[in-house]
């Protein structure tokens, strides 16, 4: 139920102000140390967490600022401190009111609210003596005044919280009887027991939930809340079991019993007023009956039920006459009691009648809860809305005062609505709407077929300059234009007229030979040129395909042999034969030239060979080492993008030069204190070991 601590939810009200509740875990808040320990704490985190070496050598700047950190930091963690404290306590009006008034019981409400303002008071003091002091340390002109001033400061600091040991560990009891109390949800379907002390309450919860609480023959067993839980109908039910109650005044009520009143007057529930009617727990009957009315007030708006336990005992037929009249008049309203409470007799012994009273009792609190969630939710915010109507105060007849002139304007009104429409009956309009309904499911309304009386009456009120066209249809525009204009209901017709001609001229084109099928009109000659087309397309087209491929071989010249067909086919391709004869000639020259340099390179390296038996693919292999290396910056889309990888890598490169790497794959970790230098006990007089 309790899954969050300080949950905060909203009631709102129409027209009214918004009441803030919070369901607390008390289990959650913190210990609250004592004063010594505070003081301890937050100075040990002081000196742990703050530099704590100082010279006067240094600049006093520096020192300024070194005694300023120590007092800034011990007054923000008093201040943080305190606040998770004043935070983690609830506070008494944001919670809901059972838990106001329970801890106000155990507590009292005013030590507990002093006791939160004293903190609250002594962290603002810190505060404020922190700020003083950091002010006073800005003047600081030496290392012994600065120290000082940090010495009083913290003094002060402590002083402060020494002062408030009672409020510390007033408020760490608190939290402790905070953590034992019970978690009990006021908002749920709840079961609450009471009575007088020994009436058998106790007993009929172990039965009814699986709770444990302790049974004893004697009064006030039970000094506390108690709560179990129970399933019913499958859905969790919460029972209450409270202190015994004795019938005197509410000031005379010590602690125990005022726990059960406040969960009676703050908790929602169906209340079990047990009577003993074997009179075994030490009180009358009649003693219990005043109890009953003593306490009544509080049974207002909650389901009662009057629980008659012990029936092992005595048998209610065997009570004397008397007593019974007591307990059945706790049901008539004329003698006192309430009305519509059920007397229902059980015993937690024998378990007779116990699981008739747990069934009467949830099936009471489901129905009054459903009729409470109706009577809150029924028209949503109408329902909180009251239509005050005032009572006449004699019997003078005042009728409301109406102008003229707006009596004018109504009768006119009503002449012109019985002139220019005629009054139908209900039935009549109903009809008419029906069979407007069924002509519309037969596409009357689509061949443009309108009833001859109107259901729709907002046409009828069209001021048109011809009122008979009131109830045409309404025509459809696209583009500017009625789309009626462009649709003939003849369209189907005349598009099959229209393809019978387009055959009758067909048929009649092909009895006259006019229609011919398609025939070749080339000749050979044009045939041929063609198919030689086709032919030098496909060789070109493989020519790219080849020269696609990279390779890695030396191109090899092409043969003699070769120049006089290619020669002879650049003439078939129509090239005249002198070009034809220079290309060749060319040709013929280049091959010449090639095979000498070859030769004569040959010839080198034969005479410059050792006896050694070099690498034949010595010379090729410098030859590729004296390719050009890339520059930096190439591939690079312009100067800018150069320019701004250049500075990229450089400033990457800064953070290894900062650490003393030799770049991104550098991880020695330097070894600053070597062992053999640092290790083992230095002899007298001397603290070199080399």
């Amino acid at each position: 139920t309790f899954v969050a601590n300080c949950r905060e939810f909203s009631v709102r009200s129409f027209g009214s102000a918004v009441l803030n509740m919070v369901v607390y875990n008390f289990k959650r808040i913190q210990v609250v140390p004592t004063g010594k320990d505070f003081v301890d704490i937050i100075l040990s985190k002081t000196q742990r967490k703050t530099p704590t070496v100082v010279h006067k050598g240094y600049a006093i700047s520096r020192i300024r600022s070194f005694y300023m950190r120590k007092v800034k930091f011990t007054a923000s963690n008093y201040n943080e401190k305190l606040s998770q404290i004043l935070q983690d306590f609830p506070i008494l009006d944001d919670i809901h009111p059972f838990y106001a008034d329970l801890i106000n019981v155990l507590y009292d409400k005013d030590h507990y609210k002093l006791a939160l303002g004293q903190l609250n008071t002594a962290r603002h003091l810190i505060d404020q003596l922190g700020k003083d002091y950091v002010r006073l340390l800005k003047y600081g002109d030496s290392l012994y005044r600065c120290k000082q001033l940090k010495k009083a400061a913290l003094g002060r600091m402590c002083t402060i919280m020494k002062k408030q040991s009672a409020s510390l560990a007033y408020l760490e009891q608190v939290r402790q009887h905070l953590a034992r109390l019970p978690s009990i949800d006021p908002n749920t379907r709840t079961l609450l027991l009471c009575g007088y002390p020994n009436v058998g309450k106790s007993s009929f919860m172990n039965k009814m939930t699986r709770a444990n609480v302790d049974v004893q023959p004697y009064a006030f067993t039970t000094k506390s809340l108690f709560v179990g839980h129970m399933d019913y109908k499958y859905v969790r039910w919460q029972v209450l079991d409270t202190p015994g109650i004795l019938d005197h005044p509410l000031e005379e009520r010590n602690t125990i019993e005022m726990q059960s009143v406040t969960a009676l007057a703050h908790l929602h529930a169906c209340v079990l007023f047990m009577i003993d009617i074997s009179e075994q727990c030490g009180y009358t009957i009649k003693q219990q009956v005043g109890l009953f009315h003593s306490i009544k007030p509080l049974f207002s708006n909650k389901s009662l039920i009057v629980v008659v336990n012990k029936i092992d005992v005595v048998r209610p037929e065997q009570l004397n006459p008397d007593d019974w009249q007591l307990v059945q008049s706790l049901s008539d309203p004329g003698q006192g009691g309430i009305g519509g409470v059920q007397v229902v007799p059980m015993s937690t012994l024998t378990e007779e009648g116990v699981m008739g009273v747990k069934q009467i009792a949830c099936d009471t609190l489901l129905l009054e809860r459903v009729e409470r969630k109706l009577r809150t939710h029924s028209g949503k915010e109408m329902n909180r809305i009251h239509l005050a109507l005032p009572t006449p105060r004699d019997d003078k007849r005042r009728a409301p005062f109406i102008p003229s002139s707006v009596a004018e304007t109504r009768a006119l009104k009503e002449k012109e609505k019985a002139e220019g429409e005629e009054q139908l009956d209900p039935q009549i309009r109903r009809m008419q709407s029906i069979m407007a309904e069924q002509w519309a499911e037969e596409g009357l309304y689509r061949q443009g077929i309108v009833p001859g009386f109107g259901n729709r009456d907002d046409q009828r009120k069209y001021m048109l300059r011809n009122p008979d066209w009131n109830l045409d249809v309404i025509p459809e525009f696209m583009d500017g234009m009625n789309i009626a204009d462009f649709i003939s209901p003849d369209i189907m017709a005349m598009l099959d007229e229209l393809e019978r001609e387009e055959d009758e001229l067909i048929a009649q084109a092909e009895a006259e030979g006019k229609i011919e099928d398609d025939v070749d009109e080339l000749n050979d000659d044009e045939r041929s040129m063609v198919n030689a087309i086709k032919e030098r397309r496909a060789v070109l087209r493989a020519k790219r395909v080849s020269e696609r491929k990279i390779h890695t071989a030396v191109r090899k010249v092409k043969p003699a042999s070769a120049i006089p067909a290619l020669q002879a086919k650049l003439v078939d391709l129509g090239v005249d034969e002198e070009t034809a004869q220079n290309t060749a000639d060319a040709l013929r020259a280049r091959s010449r030239s090639r095979s000498r340099s070859e030769g004569r390179s040959g010839r080198k390296r034969s005479r410059s060979a050792t006896p050694s038996g070099d690498d034949p693919k010595k010379e090729k292999r410098g030859s590729l080492s004296r390719t050009p290396a890339p520059k930096a910056g190439d591939g690079m889309r312009d100067l800018k993008q150069k320019i701004h990888a250049v500075k990229m890598s450089r400033s990457a490169q800064k953070v290894n030069n900062k650490n003393a790497r030799k770049g991104e794959g550098d991880r020695h970790v330097p070894d600053l204190k070597p062992k053999h230098l640092f290790s083992g006990k230095s002899s007298n007089g001397t603290r070199d070991w080399r």
